[in-house]
């Protein structure tokens, strides 16, 4: 029989210290998103009627190529966070570490083609 409470049982299982941050950061690329998005929409919709080189001529402006950056840093870290969240949510056992590690490397493999792609079109290549 153990002469510790229930309280000293379970200290130093809980938080892992890092929900805050988790949060918060989750927040911050929302309201982010809410300009980037609209940033790309009005970007997407204004070259959707032009050529390919109109495309490559709005992609030679930095500040274009520096916001669609953006857009897919902002939006990739926040898909990455709601899947975790999701993931932590309603993935039980071992599978919940492979799920969580699978979306991290999708998310990574996405905004690394991503900007690939962005600075080939800014570059002119």
């Amino acid at each position: 029989m153990s002469m510790k409470t229930p309280f000293k049982r379970v200290e130093g299982l809980g938080s892992a210290r890092e929900g805050t941050g988790h949060f918060w950061t989750q927040r911050l690329t929302a309201v982010a998103n809410l300009f980037l998005i609209t940033f790309f929409v009005i970007l997407v919709l204004r070259l959707s009627s032009g050529t390919y080189a109109d495309l490559r001529a709005a992609f030679t402006n930095p500040l274009v190529g520096l916001a669609m950056a953006a857009v897919i840093l902002s939006a990739t870290v926040h898909m990455r966070l709601g899947m975790q969240t999701v993931i932590e949510d309603y993935v039980h056992g071992g599978m919940r570490i492979v799920a969580v590690l699978a979306s991290t490397f999708f998310s990574v493999a996405v905004a690394l083609a991503s900007l690939i792609a962005i600075v080939r079109l800014s570059f002119g290549a």
